[in-house]
């Protein structure tokens, strides 16, 4: 079954006349085009992709299940030609990708229902197929080289900037065409800080670092977290780190399609609150990702949803002391039919450089 066929059983399925597929990841994923600039338009019997004629050749070889509409005029009046040209009295809107401008100028220009349709690509999202599961461990393989060479490169005396940088350019030296995000490396006290991005700090010998960090490979991510000591670090780091370690691998364990995202996200929660550091675990346990770094389904008590067999998961539980240091060991999960696959081949046991 096409992406275009999966779509329109979609809106079938929920009973929309049409949906305008205006996210950038969704139309990505919707469509396969690669450019900046077009919309998809789509019923339960057609699909028109819109673009201009900058793009038209481009849409015409990715987007080859499509009609290709070279507008002329305003992008959102071809939108409301189409609606007529198909009957249709409802167009599905992406509410959260779509600006208050946008939104009043299609109402300008159609008689049509604009109705809120988030959610219906994203859900179809959720289950990759087997190219999908190949391009993720495409840019795992990469964070992976990238984690190793840093670990032979990395010194007292350098910034976290400075590393940071080097990951980034080892990675698209190795074929990455973009970052994940913005590559967390966090020493010392800084490692506290979940989301410590780089900053101009002074790595120092007896320092525990963490670096948080991922790539994107022909449009999909990888997401991959490592803590490790240069020199010698406090008992109680190297405490926590075992603690975190255990919960990492008891989501491991745990991973499946019997077991919802609150249930495994209580997995690791559990543990470390057994251990006494609960207070000091304060995100969730993972997210889902593919076209973008957070995507669902969510590792968190706020998801009661069971997984199911070809979700991408992070698995990523940690423990932060504030002014000491902090742990986090992130590997991305693909869920199977029976239980999971670690994704990722790095081991997991404590490194003092």
């Amino acid at each position: 079954m096409t992406r275009l066929s999966k779509i329109q059983t979609a809106l079938a399925e929920n009973d929309y006349e049409s949906i305008l597929v205006t996210s950038s990841y969704n139309l990505k994923y919707v469509s396969k085009f690669t450019g900046t600039s077009g919309l998809a338009f789509i019923t339960q019997d057609q699909g028109y992709f819109i673009t201009d004629s900058r793009y038209t050749q481009q849409a015409q070889e990715e987007a080859s299940d499509y009609t290709i509409i070279d507008h002329k005029g305003k992008i959102y009046e071809t939108v409301a030609e189409l609606a007529i040209h198909e009957k249709v009295d409802y167009i599905g809107i992406e509410e959260d990708h779509i600006t208050i401008s946008q939104w009043d100028e299609l109402s300008d220009v159609t008689d049509c229902d604009l109705i809120n349709s988030s959610g219906l690509v994203e859900t179809l999202r959720e289950v990759k197929e087997d190219g999908e599961v190949e391009l993720i461990q495409a840019a795992i393989k990469i964070t992976e080289q990238a984690f190793r060479y840093i670990l032979n490169y990395i010194r007292p005396g350098m910034t976290e900037r400075q590393v940071a940088n080097e990951l980034d350019f080892y990675m698209r030296g190795k074929g990455a065409s973009g970052l994940s995000f913005d590559t967390i490396v966090a020493s010392g006290y800084r490692s506290a800080m979940p989301h410590g991005v780089a900053s101009e700090k002074i790595i120092e010998n007896n320092e525990l670092i963490t670096i948080d960090f991922g790539c994107y490979y022909k449009g999909y991510v990888s997401d991959m977290t490592r803590t490790f000591a240069i020199g010698q670090v406090d008992d109680e780091l190297k405490k926590i780190y075992e603690i975190v370690k255990e919960a990492h691998l008891l989501v491991k364990e745990a991973a499946g399609p019997d077991i919802t995202g609150a249930e495994l996200d209580a997995v690791a929660r559990d543990y470390i609150s057994e251990k006494g550091y609960g207070p000091q675990f304060g995100h969730t346990t993972g997210h889902g990702i593919g076209l973008e770094i957070h995507e669902n389904p969510s590792v968190s008590q706020r998801n009661d949803e069971f997984f199911v067999s070809k979700n991408v998961i992070t698995n990523e539980p940690g423990i932060y002391l504030t002014g000491l240091g902090g742990v986090r060991i992130e590997n991305d999960l693909l869920i199977t039919e029976s239980g999971c696959k670690d994704l990722m081949s790095e081991p997991i046991e404590f490194i003092e450089l």
